[in-house]
């Protein structure tokens, strides 16, 4: 049985490429409490993510444990410092002047990960291609992200971790890889420009938006 599709118009797609231009990365958070039905609502985005054969192998944890969490904290930290001694001069400086994450202010902690081992899918497409298993989680994030930005919620993806630390922080199944940290929030502040580029750290990459052909 076949039905027809909703009818995706052209107001529809320009308020889609405006979400599209919305979704920041966000680390500057309220501490208000997110609605469970909000961030379930997120979740089921995330949910209807493609995957390779079908796997669906995203494995959403929620951090709530206060001691999980400060050791989650304390690997950023001690990342962070690591990442900051290998600039020099002013570059050193502007780093060391970047908010890299929200992670003692946001609500909610969302760990992502990838289980290795799901046998949903049956392997289908990824013998050659294995990562693509992890490339279907950041598939899901991304779901999430446009799902939350939609409501209202702001994510920051924290990659400054160790992941080896923060799995075993989390106690998690040995074949849950991690894919991502997220922080979810609602948002101090509003801007339509990427953070690293309204503080000088980068300019923006032209690169990315060109189409090469062979």
């Amino acid at each position: 049985m076949t039905i027809d599709p909703p009818d995706f118009d052209a107001a529809f797609a320009a308020r889609l490429d405006t979400l599209f231009a919305w979704r920041r990365d966000v680390r500057r958070f309220r501490p208000d409490p997110l609605d469970e039905a909000t961030l379930r609502a997120c979740l089921a985005a995330a949910h209807r993510a493609p995957s390779v054969g079908n796997s669906r192998p995203w494995r959403f944890v929620r951090v709530s444990d206060p001691a999980r969490r400060e050791a989650v904290i304390a690997s950023f930290g001690q990342c962070n410092a690591l990442a900051a001694a290998g600039y020099e001069g002013e570059r050193a400086a502007r780093y060391r002047a970047l908010k890299l994450a929200g992670l003692k202010e946001a609500p909610v902690h969302l760990a992502a990960f990838c289980d290795g081992e799901t046998g949903t899918g049956l392997g289908l497409g990824r013998g050659t291609m294995p990562e693509t298993l992890a490339y279907s989680v950041v598939g899901a994030v991304q779901c999430l992200w446009l799902a939350a930005r939609a409501r209202g919620i702001g994510v920051g993806w924290v990659s400054i971790l160790d992941p080896c630390a923060v799995t075993e922080v989390l106690a998690v199944p040995p074949a849950w890889r991690l894919v991502a940290y997220l922080c979810l929030g609602r948002p101090q502040e509003e801007h339509p420009d990427p953070e690293l580029e309204r503080h000088g750290w980068q300019a923006e990459d032209p690169r990315g938006a060109e189409l090469y052909e062979r």
